[in-house]
């Protein structure tokens, strides 16, 4: 790929390149000022391909002998495909040697293939970890298919096709014909195999015809235009035939060894069986070395949120942000139980291809789903209730990285957990983040995790991120105790008998007699938002001092030890090494990373040792979905870090100021205003 000199000026004659903004934002950040005008000899040209409006740019190009640059779509693109709406592109090939699907010229692509020692041992890492991570999230470059529909039964031979007219096929050697002699390639290779003919998802969305119809089958033939996951496929099939489509790359990822007809990028390597060999291809490559290339050698990735470059685990935490989005929020929801000063939120979250719906009581909202065939979204808090339908039900909560704000002061989430089983605050039942935090680490996730600790740490990023002084502390073993809200879910279902914030300082001091007792009041009710405050001269009787409005994060760094309740303090205290005991039963308890004095879940105890990464993934990376402020998008989790930690984050509109004040008012009677 040209490495640009900053600013390198990048002309343009298609309208395409201009009228798509994701494009532009992409060639600004790998370095170059799409311009009008004419180019001089130290400029280049901009083409997108080999489409049919590239003549115009080449012949500009040729005429004032400035460089050519031509322009793909990077092999991880969006959700959708363009052509059905899909947002931009994630990353582009910027090539000013060729283009990847043209056999008859060599690429960049091609040049790091053949010419690269392609023997770095961090990038053939990153690659075996990326490709790991594609099919376990179940990723491909369009994403639009149903993850929970099955391919046919195993044992039948895959056969490719693709949209007519793709210039992949022209432009790799082939043209319809091929198509015709594949599949009777393939139908001669296995006389008694069955036949599945995979359609383009451009052809099944009506969006373009491809080469084979409903007149090519026959008893053994099928044509599977369902939107089945490209992964499923390749996992049942016992052999695969391809033209030139990127699918046939996948299939060598997959583990198969493609007969391909064309002369795609990835054929010639020694990875596919080649039916048109390209006689300047002769090196023999590895799975991982061709993806090392593919996928973070050649392209120029690009971050939609942060509007930077990125590298290719950035641009695939993004992709699997925006992909759960839209398989989880496709059918719609209807929303019950939820906060009329939530819904703008939530509906930011879970409105999806279908607006959220709200309705209540859970009854009537349960109904509607059924009928509407949406899924049923209701706060956790709220959950318990007969349903006079069975209708799949999620419940729905603060994420554990929140905003800079109360939730109480109703400043609105940056993030937010949903969960089929349970909740994570309730130990009485299994809830999704528990099944999460025992599965094993997916590909890539220790290191995700590592990073994202380390993010934290230096940030000083936790749940509300208020700020606040740290005075000077008691010399001698320091224990720190944070304050809860003595009417909170965690308290009632997961902290056993001690619930209350005098009872817990008195057990602490009762256990610790020598140690250096400091409470910290949570920040709701130092706000008089919440119950749960202790006069002075009570928290002073076991207590050696009191930090109100203390940062709770900086104090970690100045403590020995936390003992908690529920408190979510006690997981940012395990993020940065600090030994905590508790006597409930949080999330993070149980798993051999606390000092556990309550009544600690059997099936905690006895499954798994996830460790403090597996903890740390499940916690914040897999368990909630994230919301970028700035852009609007679903984000990683590592996104929202940066937010939080640089303040780039919404204010609560002063309608929802002066509630969270009445509602302060009344903090000790919360059953009035509180509904989730």
């Amino acid at each position: 790929m040209m490495r640009p000199a900053g600013g390198a000026r990048l002309y343009g004659y298609t309208a395409g390149l201009w009228l798509r903004p994701g494009l532009r934002r992409i060639l600004t950040a790998a370095g170059y000022r799409l311009s009008l005008g004419w180019p001089g000899p130290e400029d280049a040209v901009a083409v997108w391909g080999h489409s049919p409006y590239a003549r115009r740019g080449e012949a500009v190009a040729a005429r004032t002998g400035a460089g050519l640059v031509r322009i793909e779509d990077a092999f991880l693109r969006s959700v959708h495909p363009g052509r059905a709406g899909g947002h931009g592109p994630l990353g582009l090939l910027i090539d000013p040697e060729g283009v990847h699907f043209d056999s008859t010229h060599p690429s960049a692509l091609e040049r790091i293939l053949s010419s690269d020692p392609l023997d770095d041992h961090s990038i053939l890492q990153r690659a075996r970890d990326g490709m790991a991570r594609l099919k376990a999230s179940d990723l491909s470059k369009y994403n639009d298919f149903d993850e929970t529909l099955s391919a046919p039964d195993p044992g039948y031979v895959l056969v490719i096709d693709q949209t007519a007219g793709d210039a992949s096929i022209r432009w790799g050697g082939a043209d319809a014909q091929t198509f015709q002699r594949m599949l009777g390639a393939a139908k001669a290779d296995h006389p008694h195999a069955r036949i599945v003919i995979r359609s383009h998802p451009e052809t099944r969305l009506g969006l373009r015809r491809g080469h084979f119809t409903a007149a090519d089958c026959d008893l053994r033939t099928s044509l599977c235009d369902d939107p089945v996951s490209p992964w499923k496929l390749l996992e049942g099939a016992i052999a695969v035939y391809v033209v030139s489509s990127l699918m046939g790359y996948e299939a060598i990822l997959a583990g198969h060894r493609p007969v391909v007809f064309g002369q795609p990028f990835y054929a010639g390597w020694g990875l596919s069986d080649d039916q048109a060999p390209v006689a300047r291809r002769t090196r023999r490559l590895t799975r991982t070395q061709i993806f090392a290339a593919s996928h973070i050698l050649a392209p120029v990735w690009f971050d939609p949120c942060r509007g930077r470059r990125c590298s290719f685990e950035e641009a695939l935490d993004q992709l699997e942000a925006e992909v759960r989005a839209w398989r989880e929020d496709r059918r719609g929801h209807v929303a019950t139980g939820m906060r009329l000063w939530k819904r703008a939120p939530l509906q930011r979250f879970f409105g999806g291809p279908r607006p959220l719906v709200f309705a209540d009581p859970p009854s009537r909202a349960a109904e509607r789903a059924t009928r509407d065939g949406r899924d049923l979204l209701i706060w956790a808090g709220r959950a318990d209730v007969d349903l006079p339908v069975p209708v799949p039900l999620r419940r729905v909560e603060d994420g554990f990285l929140r905003s800079r704000g109360l939730g109480a002061d109703l400043v609105p989430p940056l993030s937010l957990v949903t969960d089929r089983q349970g909740i994570y605050y309730d130990p009485r039942r299994p809830s999704d983040l528990e099944a999460l935090i025992a599965a094993p680490l997916p590909p890539g996730g220790a290191a995700r995790a590592e990073h994202l600790i380390r993010a934290l740490i230096a940030t000083g990023v936790s749940k509300y991120n208020l700020g606040g002084a740290v005075p000077d502390l008691p010399e001698g073993h320091r224990i720190l105790v944070p304050g809860q809200v003595e009417d909170d879910a965690s308290i009632r279902l997961g902290a056993g008998k001690t619930c209350t914030n005098l009872a817990f300082l008195a057990r602490v001091r009762d256990e610790n007699p020598g140690s250096v007792i400091l409470f910290k009041p949570h920040p709701d009710v130092e706000a008089g938002l919440r119950p749960g405050r202790i006069e002075p001269e009570a928290a002073l009787k076991f207590a050696d001092l009191i930090l109100d409005r203390a940062d709770p994060v900086r104090l970690l760094a100045e403590v020995d030890e936390v003992w908690t309740m529920t408190s979510l303090l006690g997981f940012e205290a395990l993020l940065r090494g600090v030994t905590v005991t508790v006597t409930g039963a949080p999330f993070y308890a149980g798993w051999g990373l606390t000092r556990d004095l309550g009544a600690v879940p059997e099936r905690r105890r006895t499954g798994p040792r996830p460790g403090l990464l597996g903890l740390v993934h499940a916690a914040l990376i897999a368990y909630p979905r994230y919301r970028d402020p700035v852009s609007g998008l679903p984000c990683p989790a590592e996104v929202v870090v940066e937010r939080l930690a640089t303040g780039r984050v919404p204010r609560p509109a002063l309608g929802n100021r002066l509630l969270a004040k009445a509602q302060g008012a009344l903090a000790g009677q919360a059953w009035l205003w509180r509904r989730g």
